[in-house]
């Protein structure tokens, strides 16, 4: 008997100790997340006080978690500002409608639910079997653009986060021929808002399992079906495919789209060429296009650059 109840009263200790660093890990995940949003806010300016943000929720996990964490942030920031959540139910047939009224009730945050029949524009104009992200897009952005302005929002909140936007950069380079990504701060199209990215900083891998220790009623996109061949899911398996080869890949490519030399590129309407002329002076960077040496911590201060391995064929 006394073998069996040291059994019991191990696996119970174990059970505990295991609870506890679940607890531990949670925490250190809400810290990081609340630390990367609350960065990315500074650096760009993106909430000021005053400002009435608009917090796009989709129903999936990134605009769950951009909602979180401005909540949090809003009880411990420096200056005030209000958040007001919106959802655009676009009418897709067997969309739970009851979901994010009744979430958004229980947060106890003011919400604005906006019904625009938007599915049956995009499966009649789009041909079966084609894309119908990019019309979605454009239709769903109008729209938010328009509610922002009657609910006197001054910042839209959109819930993009780091994978994304080097996914949307790759995307330009890839098909639409230009380097050109998602940047964290922007006017919108018809000059008239202010976008905003909070998660620029956040990974997506920390946001899924930040979706699932909170619990999130995750509404799936149902609009697209499964579109297995969509050019963004085959640039994001590319993406994870390189970091699993060469772990710290992305973090090198995000740190790049913050450290452009438009003189070492070819956009004349971005640097002067054809107005070069010899200065007498010595420059470090000089005629370097690539050169081991540079990726160092001095080359980019406050980051830690991850050294790539050569390329082997086949």
């Amino acid at each position: 008997m006394s073998a069996i109840w040291i059994d019991e009263q191990t696996e119970s200790s174990a059970r505990v100790q295991n609870s506890m660093k679940i607890e531990r890990e949670d925490h250190k995940l809400e810290k990081r997340l609340c630390r990367e949003v609350g960065r990315a806010i500074v650096d760009f300016n993106m909430i000021e006080e005053g400002d009435k943000v608009m917090v796009c929720v989709s129903g999936g996990k990134d605009s769950y978690a951009m909602l979180d964490i401005l909540l949090k942030l809003q009880k411990r920031a420096p200056i005030n500002f209000e958040l007001i959540a919106v959802n655009l139910d676009q009418k897709q047939p067997g969309f739970p409608e009851h979901v994010l009224p009744e979430y958004l009730a229980r947060l106890g945050v003011p919400y604005h639910i906006e019904n625009q029949d938007t599915y049956s524009i995009v499966t009649r104009v789009i041909p079966e079997g084609k894309t119908l992200c990019s019309l979605c897009s454009r239709l769903r952005r109008g729209i938010l653009y328009r509610v922002a302005g009657e609910l006197g929002c001054t910042k839209i909140a959109l819930g993009h986060h780091r994978d994304d936007m080097l996914q949307t950069f790759f995307l330009n380079m890839f098909f639409a021929a230009k380097l050109k990504g998602m940047p964290p701060k922007l006017v919108s199209d018809d000059g008239k808002n202010i976008v905003i990215r909070p998660m620029a900083y956040v990974t997506e891998k920390d946001l899924t399992r930040w979706a699932q220790v909170q619990d999130f009623p995750i509404i799936p996109c149902t609009l697209c079906g499964s579109q297995e061949n969509l050019q963004r899911k085959q640039v994001g398996n590319m993406l994870r495919e390189w970091q699993k080869q060469y772990p710290g890949r992305i973090e090198n490519m995000f740190a790049a789209l913050q450290n452009i030399v438009p003189s070492h590129l070819m956009d004349s309407k971005r640097h002067d060429f054809k107005g070069i002329k010899t200065t007498g002076v010595a420059d470090p960077e000089g005629d370097k296009a690539f050169d081991a040496d540079e990726f160092t911590a001095a080359a980019l201060p406050g980051r830690t650059v991850i050294g790539i391995s050569p390329l082997t064929s086949g």
